[in-house]
């Protein structure tokens, strides 16, 4: 296997690049985003552009990260390993923080040098209001270059992780190349739900606010071979 994650996601996308990766659902909004491996990747050089030329960040600076499982959180989160920065979720000193809107309140306990806020709605739509202090994650991404070129080697936590993510997809019995179904509320570490699946080249259905009256068709729709129990 790849020591990097950004080899362990380029790999993953390589063999058809225009399949579904990752299948967004939140059921309390009617939410559904699809993106393909190809339209995932865009997002994450963005992001990765975004912090190297703009925030001028290098490797093992750190960056934080108050996001819940999202496919925004998937982008955000390979664009900083990308870039090998350090990616870490517990309050502190860091270059870069991206935060969820509702929760700004607990990003103030961090020292941050750059702050985005991300709204995470329906359709990436902006922000109505940015909140002071705060950069619009989805504004200030889409400036930035298509395509992102990363360093060599893996950054400062990508050996412990993608170890993490092999012994996941182990003990969640995931598959190369599965479809697998992954409720947020049960799986929200993102080794599960995005690492441990890149490691298998599988693909996945993310879902918010799972209603479970509606699993039985989603199953079906989404041609998931596992959900996770």
């Amino acid at each position: 296997m790849a020591d990097n994650i950004a080899r362990v996601f380029a790999d993953a996308i390589a063999t058809d690049p225009t399949r579904p990766l990752l299948t967004w659902y939140d059921d309390a909004s009617g939410d559904r985003t699809e993106l393909s491996g190809a339209t995932l990747a865009n997002w994450v050089a963005k992001t990765a552009n975004l912090l190297v030329d703009e925030v001028a960040l290098a490797l093992g600076d750190p960056a934080g990260v108050l996001l819940p499982p999202h496919w925004q959180t998937a982008a955000v989160l390979l664009g900083c390993w990308s870039a090998k920065l350090s990616v870490v979720d517990t309050p502190g000193d860091v270059d870069v923080l991206f935060a969820a809107a509702d929760r700004l309140d607990e990003a103030q306990s961090w020292s941050a040098g750059e702050r985005y806020a991300l709204g995470l709605s329906p359709l990436a739509a902006a922000l109505r209001q940015v909140p002071p202090g705060f950069a619009d994650y989805v504004v200030e991404v889409r400036r930035h270059g298509d395509h992102f070129t990363a360093q060599p080697g893996p950054g400062p936590a990508d050996g412990p992780l993608l170890a993490r993510a092999e012994t996941r997809a182990v003990e969640l019995g995931i598959t190369p190349g599965a479809r697998i179904l992954v409720d947020a509320a049960t799986y929200p570490d993102p080794v599960d739900w995005l690492l441990a699946p890149l490691t298998r080249a599988a693909t996945v259905v993310l879902c918010a606010n799972l209603d479970p009256a509606r699993l039985p068709a989603r199953l079906t729709a989404e041609q998931v071979t596992h959900p996770l129990p």
